[in-house]
C-alpha cells in the first residue's frame, strides 16, 4: 500500500480526503464507487477516512491509496458520539497529510466532519448526491425547522455538489433553492457513473454458475440491487407470468438482499413463479460477471417510490460492460444510463405489461439482443467507467483547492 507518494504529489497537487461512511468491505453501490476511487485516484493523492469494519485489512492492503480507519465501528460514526470523534479526526487528518480539498462521500454524516475542519482549517469540500439522500433531506426540512436549518448550515459550506446524474443536479438545485442556499448553478455539476469494463466482460464461461445457483440452461432474466420497493422486483415478476407459456422456459435470478425479501418469495409463489424465481442473497462479488455474462436481459426497472429512486444505476453499467441487453425504468437517473432503442429498452416502470412487451422484444429478437448488448459494452468502454469517473472528481477538487487558495 503506498499511503504517500512525494514525486506524485509533485506532479498532481495536494491530496484529497475522502470522508466515507460506507466504504469496502461494506456492500452497497455508494460503498462501491467510494472504494474505486481509493482504487483509481494517483497513489498517494487520496486519504479516505471511514469507520472499523470486520475483515477490512486485505481490502486496505490492495489499495494504492491509504484507508485511515478511525477506532470506531463505521456504523456508528452517524451517532452525535461518532460525528463529534470523526469531525476532530478529520481536522487533525487534514494538517497532518497537507490535503487540499475534502470529499464528502455523501451528506450525512460525513458533512459535519467537513464543515467543522473547513472552519478551522479553511479547507473547502464537496458533496457526492446519489438521489435518495436529496429526496429524504427535502423530506425532512419540510417537516422540521431545526432540521432545516441545519441543513441549510451545511450545504452552505460546501464549495460544490456533484450529482451522480442530471435528474439528481436538478434535485439538488432545488432543495438548494427551498433552503436558501445562494449556490451558484455551476457548482452544481454532473458526473455520471460507471463500473469496470476489465472485470465485467462479455465472454465469459457460465457453466459453474449455472450450476452452482440451479439457473437451468434456458433464457435468464437478471437483477442485481437490494430487495426493496422501488427497485420494481415485484414488476418483473408481473411481468413474466403476463407472458404465460410464451415464457415457460425463461427463469429469473434476483441477486441480493433486503427488507423486501419474505414480500417477494410470496409474491412468486402467488404467480406461480417459486420454481422459476432464483433469490441470491449470498453471491460474492467474484461471481458477477458470469452471472452477468448468463443473462439473456438485465432487467432493471427501477421506480419512484417515496424518497427512494434510482439516481444513476451502477448493475446496468455493469451488465452493458458484460454486452447483455438492458431494460430499465423511465424514472430517475435511469433514462440518462440508458439510451432507448440503442443500448437498450426503456419501460413505464409502474407497468407490468410494459415491462412484458419490453422483455417479449428483447427474448424474441436475438439479433436486437446482440445490438443493444454490444453498443452498451462500447459506452462503458466509453464514457461509464471509474477511470473516467476518478478523473473527473479529481479535476474538480484541484480547481475548487486552486480557488481556495487564491481568495
Amino acid at each position: 500500500m503506498a499511503s504517500s507518494d512525494a514525486a506524485g504529489a509533485a506532479r498532481h497537487g495536494r491530496a484529497h480526503l475522502l470522508l466515507a461512511y460506507d466504504f469496502p468491505p461494506i456492500s452497497g453501490g455508494i460503498a462501491r464507487m467510494l472504494g474505486e476511487l481509493a482504487r483509481r485516484y494517483p497513489a498517494g493523492q487520496l486519504v479516505v477516512s471511514t469507520g472499523q469494519v470486520a475483515d477490512s485489512e486485505e481490502v486496505d492492503e490492495r489499495l494504492p491509496n491509504r484507508v485511515d480507519r478511525l477506532p470506531i465501528p463505521a456504523r456508528r460514526l452517524r451517532t452525535l458520539q461518532g460525528v463529534l470523534v470523526w469531525s476532530r479526526h478529520c481536522a487533525v487528518l487534514a494538517r497532518s497529510t497537507g490535503a487540499g480539498f475534502i470529499w464528502c462521500g455523501n451528506l450525512k454524516p460525513a458533512a459535519y466532519p467537513a464543515k467543522w475542519t473547513r472552519e478551522r482549517t479553511g479547507l473547502p469540500f464537496g458533496v457526492l448526491a446519489y438521489g435518495g439522500d436529496f429526496l429524504t433531506l427535502r423530506h425532512q426540512v419540510q417537516r422540521s425547522i431545526l432540521k432545516r436549518k441545519t441543513a441549510r448550515a451545511l450545504l452552505a459550506s460546501a464549495s460544490v455538489f456533484v450529482a451522480i446524474s442530471d435528474w439528481t443536479r436538478q434535485l439538488v438545485l432545488g432543495v438548494l433553492r427551498d433552503l436558501g442556499v445562494e449556490t451558484p448553478e455551476e457548482d452544481v455539476v454532473t458526473v455520471p457513473l460507471g463500473t469496470d469494463p476489465a472485470f465485467f466482460r462479455p465472454g465469459l464461461d457460465t457453466a459453474a454458475v449455472r450450476a452452482r445457483y440451479d439457473l437451468g440452461a434456458g433464457p435468464l432474466l437478471l437483477s442485481v440491487s437490494r430487495l426493496v420497493p422501488h427497485k420494481g422486483i415485484d414488476t418483473v415478476m408481473q411481468a413474466l407470468a403476463a407472458l404465460g407459456d410464451e415464457a415457460r422456459d425463461v427463469r429469473y435470478a434476483v441477486v441480493g438482499r433486503g427488507e423486501a425479501e419474505d414480500y417477494l418469495r410470496k409474491l412468486a409463489r402467488q404467480l406461480g413463479l417459486a420454481d422459476r424465481v432464483r433469490f441470491l442473497t449470498n453471491v460474492p462479488d467474484s461471481d458477477l460477471p458470469a452471472l452477468y455474462n448468463a443473462a439473456s436481459a438485465y432487467v432493471g426497472v427501477s421506480r419512484l417510490a417515496g424518497v427512494s429512486v434510482e439516481g444513476f444505476g451502477i448493475s446496468l453499467t455493469e451488465a452493458m460492460a458484460c454486452g447483455v441487453p438492458v431494460i430499465g425504468g423511465r424514472s430517475g437517473g435511469v433514462p440518462e444510463v440508458v439510451t432507448d432503442g440503442e443500448t437498450g429498452l426503456l419501460v413505464d416502470a409502474e407497468q407490468p405489461a410494459a415491462v412484458a412487451a419490453a422483455l417479449r422484444t428483447v427474448l424474441g429478437d436475438p439479433a436486437l439482443a446482440a445490438r443493444l448488448g454490444a453498443a452498451g459494452r462500447a459506452r462503458v468502454e466509453a464514457h461509464f467507467n471509474w477511470d473516467r469517473v476518478a478523473a473527473d472528481l479529481r479535476t474538480i477538487g484541484d480547481r475548487y483547492a486552486s480557488a481556495a487558495v487564491a481568495r
